[in-house]
């Protein structure tokens, strides 16, 4: 396009890119039918009928109702496994535990809006995180554990300490 030009130039010229002229911006209003308006053009009497507009050249009108999803909550819901997953945040294994209950509560959302696939799956993935963050929790109690029974017994042979 001609920069040069005010956008008002452009739309009295033709367009420059294609060489078509442009549509005209000013539309005549759709002519309404008398039948649907009282003389006093207020509101229609109850007695009277609501007509469409009269429409002039190619145009459709589609008149569309929004459509509601409706979640349904499943019967039976599948177990999220949040308390388990908060004790193995707080108490065994903090990034093992936080993405547990991340999985529990996709599944308690899932559950909600009755997704039993989603569901399902998000559950035994928080089941297998959770046994896996206690198992790892436990492993390191018992090398900490360990570990300082060894570091005692060093200590009592390197003193010569008897008790």
């Amino acid at each position: 396009m001609d920069s040069r030009k005010s956008p008002t130039e452009w739309n009295s010229s033709q367009n420059p890119e294609r060489g078509q002229p442009l549509l005209s911006l000013k539309l005549d209003p759709p002519e309404y039918s008398e039948a649907g308006l009282s003389p006093s053009h207020n509101f229609p009497s109850s007695s009277q009928q609501y007509r469409a507009p009269a429409v002039s050249g190619l145009q459709n009108v589609v008149t569309m109702q929004p459509t509601a999803e409706v979640f349904t909550p499943l019967a039976n819901p599948l177990p999220d496994y949040l308390g388990y997953s908060i004790f193995t945040l707080l108490c065994c294994c903090m990034p093992l535990g936080s993405a547990a209950l991340v999985y529990s509560l996709t599944t308690r959302d899932a559950n909600m809006f009755g997704h039993q696939q989603i569901a399902s799956r998000n559950s035994r993935m928080a089941r297998i995180i959770n046994h896996i963050s206690v198992a790892v929790g436990l492993t390191f109690c018992l090398i900490f554990v360990g570990y300082i029974i060894f570091a005692v017994i060093l200590a009592v042979r390197i003193h010569g300490l008897r008790p």
